[in-house]
């Protein structure tokens, strides 16, 4: 509940209502059995029918409050506890947005859809009806027990004594199922991410004939789910038979010495009645304990798993005091960048290792390497998805470090290699990075970009577009991305080889119009082709996380064995995308 606090602060005034609505209705049917002892022992032992209507209309009033009560406590604590869900569930997208690339590179897309969804659900049930049962069945407990105390004392004690039985296994039901259901809610995680990546990845499964093998491995998963199930069914079924067990034992000890202290004069048959009816109103409160308990568990884990997340550390962050840049012209410079992702060991050669680059305002740089050299890093870090562990990168002098993210992102644009679309329309994801573009941008990118084709589909520009866009070939979601990162009309516009996926014709038509829009920017290519090397004013040769060589292509060709190496390794054979030739 510490841990809920911040998000159901809002919620308590509703929740202590239902609390005492739910309260007001157990009371109202302790009040039924004391009714029920002064007509046994009133009219019906004297004979006089006169006053059974009386009682009976009582009863069936006392009936109607508790059942409006709980109506009430409903509809009342309802919109409260889904507003808890909803401030959590945005809570933790905007944490997952806020999050560095590195912590989603760790974690599986299927944890944190399971944590989004299922786990919130599960706070939101105990919310609206775990917690307010949970106090207010124990207080019913209580005052359940006082009545007995007041009708007979010695039946009261014996209904207390033979319920120790039920703390002692609900104390050791505790212990039990925390760790269960902390494991079942993890392989519920661990599942989601075998049937999205399934889902995600089911050309290549097709393609290669293994489907076969993911639904064994599903099989396996769901299999060892299904176990752990079936562990905590066990752990809930053993607390129901004390939960079923302890109370029929308790009535029949209550009974025979009820049935004892009448025939001894020492109570009424009004107050025996009154007793056993009592009993029976408790029966709930006691049986409840079990399943609102397994709830308390299965909550507490999902708070634990959530909680993982929201005390995951931003080591990505924007400036306690933000510097600010007017007006970009669009210097970026490497100054002794250093890097290494966090996941290698600490006594493994950084990536990056002591990076110095410059890139003047307007010009384009081609970035080439051989793979793994530190490309893709570098490109990275221009755009700060990742923080440099030494030296800086910096944007006219300033360090990025010190712009807030929301600043940096919008003097520097990317597009990358592999095109990530989203389940919008064309028009949403071309102004994704500037939203309040006009007209004229959005069809100039799409010129620029050679993405004409976004006319011929269904509904134009306002086509919506499939899940990843993978309704479009792959070079169709290229030139999409690209369209993106040149609307955007950045300082700076960082290309991780974003022409691979085209055939050499559409390469050439986008290179062509790319050198356009590389006349008023800065630009940082990384490039896998001669083709894209010939866009750039200079040419950076990297290799194991060093700049090598810095010139123009044809300088390095003459002055560089290592560049013609490169180079030459280059595939030039054309590779047109058949789609792409269709389409």
């Amino acid at each position: 509940m510490r841990k809920l606090m911040p998000f159901a602060r809002p919620a308590i005034p509703n929740v202590l209502i239902a609390m005492v609505m739910a309260l007001a209705a157990s009371i109202v049917s302790l009040a039924i059995p004391q009714v029920l002892q002064r007509l046994v022992d009133g009219p019906l032992s004297t004979g006089d029918p006169s006053a059974v209507p009386g009682a009976v209309a009582l009863v069936a009033v006392l009936g109607a409050v508790e059942a409006g009560l709980y109506a009430l406590r409903r509809t009342y604590i309802i919109g409260p506890a889904t507003g808890v869900e909803t401030r959590m569930r945005r809570a933790l997208y905007a944490k997952l947005q806020d999050l560095p690339v590195a912590f989603h590179d760790r974690w599986p897309s299927g944890q944190l859809l399971s944590r989004s969804m299922s786990d919130l659900s599960l706070i939101r049930r105990f919310i609206a009806f775990g917690v307010v049962y949970l106090v207010v069945n124990v207080i019913t407990i209580g005052i359940g027990v006082v009545v007995l105390l007041v009708l007979n004392p010695l039946l009261a004690v014996i209904f207390t004594v033979c319920s120790i039985p039920l703390w002692i296994n609900g104390f050791r039901f505790e212990q039990r199922y925390n760790v269960v259901a902390r494991r079942s809610q993890d392989q519920a995680g661990d599942l989601a991410t075998l049937v999205e990546e399934s889902v995600h990845g089911i050309r290549v499964l097709k393609a290669f004939g293994r489907g076969r093998t993911a639904l064994e491995q599903f099989a396996n998963r769901a299999e060892e789910l299904r176990g752990t199930e079936i562990e905590k069914s066990r752990a809930v079924a053993g607390i129901w038979l004390w939960l079923l067990l302890v109370p029929d034992v308790a009535f029949a000890l209550c009974l025979l010495a009820g049935v004892w202290q009448a025939s001894l004069g020492n109570m009424t048959v009004g107050a025996l009645v009154a007793f056993f009816a009592t009993a029976t109103v408790l029966r709930f409160p006691l049986e409840s304990i079990g399943f609102l308990l397994s709830m308390l568990f299965d909550t507490r884990a999902a708070v634990d798993r959530l909680s993982e997340v929201f005390d995951s550390e931003n080591t990505v962050h924007d400036p306690e005091h933000p510097k600010h840049l007017t007006e970009a012209r669009g210097r970026l410079t490497f100054e002794g960048v250093r890097f290494g992702y966090p996941d290698t060991g600490p006594d493994a050669r950084p990536l990056l290792d002591g990076v110095d680059l410059a890139i003047e305002p307007g010009e384009t740089m081609a970035l080439v390497g051989l793979t793994g050299s530190g490309k893709t890093t570098m490109v990275e870090l221009a755009g700060r998805l990742y923080d440099v562990t030494g030296g800086a990168v910096k944007l006219d002098g300033v360090d990025i470090r010190d712009l807030t993210r929301q600043e940096l992102r919008t003097h520097i644009a990317m597009a990358f290699e592999d095109a990530t679309l989203f389940s919008a329309s064309v028009r949403d994801n071309v102004l994704l990075g500037r939203p309040d573009a006009g007209e004229e941008a959005l069809v100039e990118a799409l010129e620029i970009a050679q993405a004409s084709f976004v006319y011929d589909l269904p509904e134009g520009l306002d086509t919506r577009i499939g899940e990843e866009g993978l309704s479009l070939s792959g070079g169709q979601r290229q030139r999409l991305a690209l369209a993106r990162a040149v609307a955007a009309n950045p300082a700076v516009l960082v290309l991780d080889d974003p022409l691979s996926a085209l055939d050499v014709d559409t390469e050439a038509l986008v290179e062509a119009a790319l050198r356009r829009v590389l006349t008023r920017t800065t630009a940082l290519i990384v490039a896998h082709r001669p083709s894209t090397v010939q866009l750039a004013d200079r040419v950076a040769l990297i290799e194991e996380g060093r700049i090598l060589d810095v010139g123009t292509h044809t300088e390095l060709l003459a002055r560089s064995d290592r560049y013609r190496f490169v180079i030459s390794s280059f595939d030039e054979r054309p590779q047109p995308d058949r789609a792409e030739v269709r389409a």
